[in-house]
C-alpha cells in the first residue's frame, strides 16, 4: 500500500471508539525520527545531483569516448549512455521523494511511515519553542478495519481520547485531530522550556509549586526595599488554563504587605507576566529592580 493510499484509507474509515494502548517502542520512535531527517536530506541531495548531472550532460562531447585511442570497452563507462542512466535513476528517486513529500503535506506537515506491513502508519510530531526543536512524540495507528490508535508516547495529561472522539476527528478529520494534538504538545513543551530556562538563568527566583503539565506555577519573588526596611517576599501564581498556550491566562500575587498587589506597579507586573514568556519577564523585572 502506498503512503497516499494509506492516507486515503485513513480518511475513509467509519467511526469507532478509539482505544489507547501501551507506549510505542523506543525502536519505532527512533525510526520515525530518522525517517523525517532522511526525507529532507535525500530530497535536497537528489535535486543537487540531478542538477549536476544535467550540467555535465550539456557540457560533454558525444564523441569524447572515441578520442585518444580509447577502445569501445574503455569508452563505455564514460559514455553519454551511462550518464543518461544516472539521470534516470536520479529522476526516479526524485519522483519517489516527491510522493513522500505529498503525503507529508496531506497530513499537515507531520512525518509518517508505514508500519505493520502497510496495515498501519506511524505519525511523528516534533515540538519546538523559539526555533529550538524539543521532544518528539509519535502515534502508531491501525487503518483496518477502522482507524484506531495502537501505541503512542503522548503524555497522559494530554486529552488524547477526547481529541480523537471530538466530532469523530480520528475517523473523519485526521488532519484537524493532529493539528489540535500538536497545539497541546507544543503548549506543554513551551511551558516546560520556559520553566527550565527560568531555573537555569534566574536562581534567585524560587519555584514553590508546580504540576507535571506545567499549567500551574507558584513563584517566590523577592522585592527589595530601602533600608531600614527589610526585603519582602511575594508569591506569584501563574495559571495556564489554556493548555495549548505558553502564556498564562491569569496571574495573581500575594504578599505580607496587603496593599502591594493593588499598586499600579504590581498590576503592570502581572500584565507583563501574562504577555511575556516567563524567563524573559523575570529578566526584565530583575533588570528594572522590581525584584532581586
Amino acid at each position: 500500500m502506498s503512503t497516499q493510499g494509506v492516507l486515503g484509507h485513513l480518511e475513509s474509515q467509519p467511526r469507532r471508539r478509539q482505544e489507547v494502548p501501551p507506549q510505542q517502542s523506543g525502536l519505532e520512535k527512533i525510526r520515525a525520527t530518522v525517517h523525517a531527517l532522511v526525507i529532507q536530506r535525500d530530497q535536497l541531495k537528489a535535486k543537487k545531483e540531478a542538477n549536476k548531472t544535467v550540467q555535465k550532460l550539456g557540457s560533454d562531447d558525444p564523441d569524447q569516448s572515441t578520442r585518444g585511442g580509447e577502445g569501445p570497452g574503455e569508452g563505455e563507462e564514460g559514455s553519454d549512455g551511462s550518464l543518461y542512466s544516472q539521470l534516470l535513476q536520479l529522476t526516479a528517486r526524485h519522483a519517489q521523494l516527491t510522493d513522500r513529500l505529498h503525503a507529508h503535506q496531506l497530513i499537515g506537515g507531520y512525518d509518517i511511515i508505514k508500519t505493520r506491513q502497510g496495515k498501519g502508519v506511524c505519525v511523528s510530531m516534533a515540538t519546538s519553542y523559539e526555533g529550538v526543536y524539543l521532544e518528539r512524540y509519535s502515534l502508531e495507528m491501525s487503518v483496518a478495519p477502522v482507524v484506531r490508535i495502537v501505541r503512542h508516547d503522548v503524555p497522559t495529561f494530554v486529552p488524547l481520547a477526547r481529541l480523537a472522539e471530538k466530532d469523530g476527528a480520528l475517523q473523519h478529520h485526521l488532519k484537524g485531530f493532529l493539528e489540535e494534538l500538536s497545539r497541546h504538545l507544543d503548549g506543554y513543551a513551551g511551558r516546560r522550556q520556559q520553566l527550565r530556562l527560568l531555573k537555569e538563568q534566574h536562581g534567585s527566583v524560587e519555584v514553590m509549586e508546580g504540576n507535571v503539565p506545567c499549567s500551574l506555577l507558584v513563584l517566590c519573588l523577592t522585592v527589595p526595599r530601602t533600608p531600614p526596611l527589610e526585603d519582602i517576599a511575594v508569591l506569584c501564581k501563574l495559571d495556564y488554563s489554556d493548555r495549548t498556550r505558553c502564556l498564562p491566562e491569569e496571574v495573581t500575587v500575594q504578599s505580607e504587605d496587603e496593599e502591594l498587589p493593588e499598586t499600579s506597579q504590581w498590576k503592570d507586573i502581572c500584565t507583563l507576566l501574562k504577555e511575556t514568556p516567563l524567563h524573559k519577564a523575570v529578566a526584565t523585572l530583575i533588570q528594572r529592580g522590581d525584584i532581586k
